[in-house]
């Protein structure tokens, strides 16, 4: 059906009831459902409406009763979205506009180090630093969006001789950087450190990373990745699960969404709910604590930060704490989130914690009476359910 717009020069401030049959996960598919939004959502609604097969019955201004919903002929065209009042409705981002491979292996970005220093307190396991390059007088300018990844070819040569390969890391600022200038990028990084035949060995590019000194020069490339990128809508949920280093891309999501310089220069005014789930081995283990705790003290109805820190807290059963045991505590709550088609799962960290979650969200989803393995299919077609691991 076709949505009206013969009042396109009215405000946005216009509310409409949107009728929609077959919507929604599990039970909900099987009814009728109703969204009353502003004009200015419109579009977004619609388009998420589609990517999930519902089908709109009915729209009309909110102050009138929507008609008796009729069927819809088998070959029903499919919903057209409102056409945008001028400088007024945000057009959905187009992943095609998302910068790529700007800088390739062969031709890679040679940025400056601006300043590298440790995250971790006192007590710490390991080591995490985080670094910042100066991005500046490139052609093309290397630019990205929060979610996206860089790559990095450490300096020297491996044991055959060649150039070492580069590694990918997930970026850990928002596109405008931490001083807001537009032309640097930070990441988090944790050396990688194994035992093989009794002897300590150290991560090529990890320790290549946390060693260096401000001035040095790094060969960058990209970015790439569009699977970790936020939904523009202002009034979204954004549940974020996260380990050690994996914070890298949602300490981006978060500044974008609470820091009020990035609010101011970006125009975007997060207003939905954020619920970052942490899981690290001990407190002091913990990235970006003051800052995420900041968030928390002005944003309260807006955030939420839940933690799981294996060595120090009990899950359930007497084990230690993982955040799968945390996703379980609040199943419900989650689930509720995630019926919500405004609502985008991110998990990002070590590849292990994948198996864990998905045990978590099956034994949730069981308890709903909905099979988490046809659900999650639906919500990463609808690219609602983002996953980055390594």
């Amino acid at each position: 059906m076709r949505v009206s717009t013969s009042a396109a020069t009215q405000s946005d401030g216009r509310m409409f009831t949107v009728v929609v049959q077959g919507f929604g996960v599990g039970r909900q598919r099987q009814g009728e459902r109703r969204f009353t939004v502003p004009y200015g959502r419109m579009q977004a609604l619609v388009q998420t409406i589609a990517q999930q097969g519902g089908r709109i019955t009915a729209v009309v201004p909110a102050d009138q009763d929507p008609p008796q919903a009729e069927p819809a002929p088998a070959a029903a065209p499919a919903p057209e979205a409102p056409s945008p009042e001028p400088k007024s409705v945000k057009a959905a981002p187009s992943h095609a506009a998302v910068p790529v491979n700007l800088y390739k292996p062969k031709s890679p970005f040679v940025g400056t180090v601006s300043e590298n220093y440790s995250l971790l307190a006192e007590g710490a396991i390991g080591r995490v630093n985080h670094i910042t390059f100066d991005l500046a007088g490139g052609d093309p300018q290397l630019h990205y969006v929060e979610g996206q990844s860089i790559g990095i070819i450490p300096d020297g040569s491996d044991a055959n001789g060649k150039p070492h390969k580069l590694r990918l890391y997930s970026i850990a600022s928002t596109r405008h950087g931490d001083n807001m200038a537009d032309h640097t990028v930070s990441l988090c990084v944790r050396q990688l450190q194994y035992e093989k035949d009794g002897e300590t060995i150290n991560g090529v590019c990890s320790t290549f990373l946390c060693d260096i000194e401000p001035g040095a020069k790094v060969k960058i490339t990209g970015p790439v990745g569009k699977e970790m990128l936020l939904p523009e809508d202002e009034e979204a949920n954004v549940i974020m699960l996260a380990t050690g280093t994996g914070i890298a891309p949602m300490r981006a999501y978060l500044r974008r969404m609470f820091e009020p310089s990035e609010r101011e220069k970006n125009g975007w005014n997060f207003r939905g709910k954020a619920w970052l789930f942490m899981g690290v081995p001990k407190t002091p283990n913990l990235l970006y604590e003051a800052d995420f705790e900041h968030y928390l003290s002005q944003f309260p109805d807006n955030f939420r930060y839940t933690k799981a820190i294996s060595r120090e807290q009990q899950n359930a059963k007497g084990g230690r704490m993982y955040i799968q045991d945390r996703v379980l505590e609040h199943a419900d709550e989650i689930f509720t989130m995630i019926e919500d088609p405004k609502t985008h799962v991110y998990m990002c960290g070590l590849r292990g914690m994948e198996p864990g979650i998905d045990e978590a969200m099956t034994a949730a989803a069981s308890a709903k009476g909905i099979d988490w393995t046809q659900l999650r299919p639906q919500l990463k077609k609808a690219e609602r359910w983002h996953v980055e691991t390594y």
